[in-house]
């Protein structure tokens, strides 16, 4: 079966956001403007049963209502199993202008573009008929700093998208900030606003009631640009900023870290910052990028496979070309791409502890010269930490 013609396809916009007036007000502006709009909304407040209420709405109000079972209890499989068929069927019926894809409060966005723009249903590709247009998150600006600085997780506010969903809504909120191009947001004190522009400073923020929100949501989205800029390997960390009180502090050097002195700063690291990410290496890991996760003082490090450094010439091609050239634009004659890159994000942050504390967690000049062999026998800490590549 061909392909519908590009002009022909539906165009699909992804809702997502944990503050659910904000989210539910952005889809009622997308659909004010748009022709013949619907929405898709898959409710997970019964995740931990297994089952997915799926509810499909126009202008008028609630059209149709569906249990799913939640397959494996993998909310990714509902979406591939019952997102796709629907959005199909919605597209070949040629009734509509628009598809909004509103998805549960805890839902991180990527997974379901992921899959809506390279699924396919028997065998066809969803993008023969449907065109991913846009992603939006929802925020409330106020709320920000509040839930940015608390471990609750999402099952305590019935939130989680699947029964083993142990995320918090710290983590899961900036991470969906961190993933949207377009930020639609409700009104908000400088506080929050300037947390979230150093939380993502390239977004286009868009104030909910303006009437901006459709052309925005409606630009188009590049996938493979959205899954480097969130991937630790490749992110591009914010700039220093200071503004409203909020501060974005970037620590950036070269040598490695003393794994011992560095798990003993967790304790006072991991607390520091409402907002902590990047990328860094141990010395008693030489060959291993650390990817550094951190919200509402939680921590997860992840194993984001080698550094360039340490693979043979024959290996980079089989390294993302944006990998390679960010490695070769920024090589280090002693160390290669291996890097320290942390980014801290706090209202009031202590931008001189933190890095009085993240230098005294380097190697000295003594323990530099032992080398990479003599390197590897300093006691590591991590190995409990460490979550495994993806």
């Amino acid at each position: 079966m061909s392909a519908t013609p590009e002009h022909l396809r539906l165009p699909v916009v992804v809702v997502a956001g944990l503050h659910r007036a904000e989210r539910r007000r952005a889809v009622r502006e997308l659909m004010e403007h748009a022709v013949d709009g619907v929405v898709l909304h898959h409710d997970l407040r019964d995740a931990s049963r297994r089952t997915v209420h799926r509810e499909l709405r126009d202008a008028d109000g609630t059209v149709a209502v569906a249990d799913v079972p939640l397959s494996n209890g993998c909310s990714c499989c509902a979406l591939r199993e019952d997102l796709l068929p629907e959005l199909l069927r919605l597209a070949e019926s040629g009734r509509h202008g628009l598809a909004v894809v509103e998805l549960w409060g805890g839902s991180d966005p990527q997974p379901a573009v992921e899959v809506i723009a390279n699924g396919e249903v028997n065998g066809r590709p969803t993008a023969d008929v449907v065109e991913l247009a846009g992603v939006v998150v929802a925020v409330d600006p106020d709320r920000l700093l509040g839930e940015l600085s608390v471990p609750d997780e999402l099952a305590e506010h019935g939130e989680h998208t699947s029964p083993d969903d142990t995320r918090t809504r710290a983590g899961a909120l900036a991470h969906q900030i961190e993933y949207a191009t377009t930020l639609a947001v409700a009104r908000g004190s400088g506080t929050g606003l300037a947390m979230l522009r150093q939380l993502h400073p390239t977004a286009r923020r868009v104030l909910l009631g303006t009437g901006e929100l459709v052309r925005a949501a409606l630009g188009g989205f590049d996938v493979a640009a959205a899954r480097d800029r969130v991937d630790p390997a490749l992110a591009l960390l914010p700039q220093q900023a200071d503004e409203a009180g909020v501060t974005t502090l970037v620590w950036e050097r070269r040598r490695p870290l003393h794994p011992g002195r560095l798990y003993e700063a967790l304790e006072l690291l991991v607390p520091a910052a409402q907002r902590s990410r990047g990328r860094f290496w141990l010395a008693s890991r030489p060959e291993l990028m650390l990817g550094w996760d951190c919200a509402g003082a939680n921590l997860a490090v992840e194993d984001c496979g080698p550094w360039l450094a340490g693979l043979p010439d024959a290996a980079w091609e089989r390294c993302p070309p944006a990998r390679r050239a960010a490695a070769a634009l920024d090589w280090h004659p002693a160390h290669g791409d291996r890097i320290q890159q942390l980014a801290f994000t706090a209202e009031g942050l202590d931008v001189d502890g933190i890095t009085g504390l993240l230098e005294s967690c380097l190697l000295t000049d003594a323990e530099l010269a032992v080398g990479e062999a003599g390197w590897k026998n300093l006691p590591d800490a991590f190995e409990d930490l460490l979550e495994p590549a993806p």
